[in-house]
Formats: C-alpha cells, sequence, structure tokens
C-alpha cells in the first residue's frame, strides 16, 4: 500500500512539474520517461512496503541525472502539492515523519 501511495504522489508532483515547466496538459517524453523510471525503480525498491524516505535511504538506486532530475520536480512541485493535491501532500509529509535536525 505505501508503494502505491509513492507511486502516486511521485505521478502527480510529475504531472504538475510537467504542466508548469514544459506546458503540456500530457505528459511530455522527458517527464513520461521519469515517470516511468521512478516506478521501476520503486517496483526493485529492496526495503519494499518498508522503504525510508529516499533522501533517507543508504542504498540510492536513481543514477545520478535522474536523481537530479527527480530532485528539480520535487522542488518545483513541492509546494504545489498542498493547493492541487492537498490530501496526497498531508498524507506524504505525516509518513516522511518530522525533517531532520541538522
Amino acid at each position: 500500500m505505501k508503494l502505491e501511495q509513492e507511486r502516486k504522489t511521485i505521478e502527480a508532483m510529475i504531472r504538475l512539474y510537467c504542466r508548469g515547466q514544459h506546458g503540456t496538459g500530457e505528459l511530455c517524453e522527458e517527464c513520461s520517461e521519469l515517470l516511468e523510471y521512478a516506478n521501476a525503480r520503486l517496483s526493485k525498491c529492496p526495503f519494499g512496503e518498508d522503504k525510508p524516505k529516499c533522501s533517507k535511504c543508504e542504498v540510492h538506486c536513481y543514477k545520478p541525472e535522474m536523481r537530479k532530475r527527480v530532485t528539480a520536480v520535487m522542488k518545483y512541485s513541492g509546494p504545489r502539492m498542498m493547493v492541487h493535491h492537498p490530501v496526497m501532500a498531508l498524507r506524504h509529509l505525516l509518513q516522511e515523519g518530522p525533517p531532520d535536525a541538522g
């Protein structure tokens, strides 16, 4: 269930990013590729339903270029999620736990 929610969240974030940055109604080729990659990585996560948030994980499974792209998506979409998908955004924040104190 947690992985399915992660899939829905990353898809919503990529869709917001694509619409805002690329001006498309549907996912462009670049964003479709990123979504496919993210879903493939989630499917292969060695932690399964017990996965930590990616930024806290000791196993970085994204290639550096894809990690850079998904970071850009999150920076853009994160603040907009509360407006476009408030329940999903709150659920994601609550699952992650409090930010690091460091």
